[in-house]
């Protein structure tokens, strides 16, 4: 049963907007967030990508594909992975922040760290927003630099150290677990003066399999109606695991709980799989 403490969606004529750089980007429509993930060891497309001729040319695709942002990672984030710090993150991601900027103009860039650092060269270099798994608890500086940066805040849902963020916890009721959280960093956020945040539950971090599609079941509860929601669950392990398939053998399935959450008012999906993500958008919009 849910809480009284959570909030209903509004009705569906709630629209959000994010000003990134200057460029007011509406979400009325869902956008797309392709994944360019620049590191050896990611779980599914390691190495694929880390140099910047191979980056550029999968960007390419990725855009052309139906990706509105490219979300860059330099570092990842799986179970047992290499642990980098800010210097090493910033010397993995080189010029290629810059030359997208410089080959595809007209795409905004996230960049999926956890260090106020990386987020400062990363301004400087010319992304539209960050990505912060952590929420602000792996690095005490990131709210007061995306303050001082004014890019949009990807806030997301996570244990609240490194060395925990995949440590299962069973929560008694994980929406109403994800929406006080919600509530004290966005609080939090906007007293330091970030004005444009989105929200992401945090699919595949520390959360039971049974917790994860109580999520996707509960979607429309979470967040407060107030900001705009991220859905990332590409290739997620509470997918393929239960299923007895691999990562890459779950894009039926995967497409299926897009598109129940775009019906529950998610705006952006974070997504490998651009091209297949692109077509649910486009069958969602076709049925509303």
């Amino acid at each position: 049963m849910l809480s009284n403490a959570q909030t209903p969606r509004l009705p569906d004529s709630q629209t959000f907007s994010i000003n990134c750089n200057g460029r007011l980007i509406q979400l009325d429509t869902p956008m797309i967030m392709g994944i360019l993930n620049l590191t050896p060891d990611s779980f599914s497309d390691g190495g694929k990508f880390n140099d910047e001729k191979l980056a550029l040319k999968h960007t390419e695709k990725l855009l052309k594909d139906g990706a509105e942002i490219i979300d860059i990672g330099p570092q990842s984030t799986r179970p047992n992975a290499e642990f980098l710090n800010s210097e090493e993150e910033i010397s993995r991601i080189g010029k290629i922040i810059s030359q997208i900027k410089k080959e595809f103009p007209e795409s905004l860039i996230s960049l999926d760290t956890f260090y106020a650092e990386t987020v400062k060269f990363g301004f400087e270099e010319g992304i539209d927003m960050i990505n912060d798994i952590s929420g602000g608890q792996y690095d005490e500086k990131m709210f007061d630099v995306a303050a001082e940066t004014g890019l949009p805040y990807i806030l997301m849902h996570i244990n609240p150290s490194y060395e925990t963020m995949h440590d299962k916890i069973r929560f008694e009721d994980i929406t109403l677990e994800v929406n006080r959280y919600f509530s004290e960093k966005t609080n939090e956020l906007l007293q330091k003066g970030v004005k444009d945040i989105i929200l992401d539950p945090g699919f595949g971090f520390g959360k039971t399999v049974e917790d994860q599609m109580k999520m996707i079941n509960e979607v429309e509860y979470l967040g407060f109606g107030k900001f705009p929601l991220l859905i990332g669950i590409s290739r997620k392990s509470f997918i393929y695991k239960p299923l007895g398939k691999s990562p890459l053998d779950i894009n039926e399935e995967t497409q299926k709980l897009h598109l129940k959450v775009l019906e529950q008012g998610a705006k952006i999906l974070r997504v490998h799989d651009v091209a297949e993500a692109k077509e649910t958008v486009n069958q969602f919009l076709r049925k509303k």
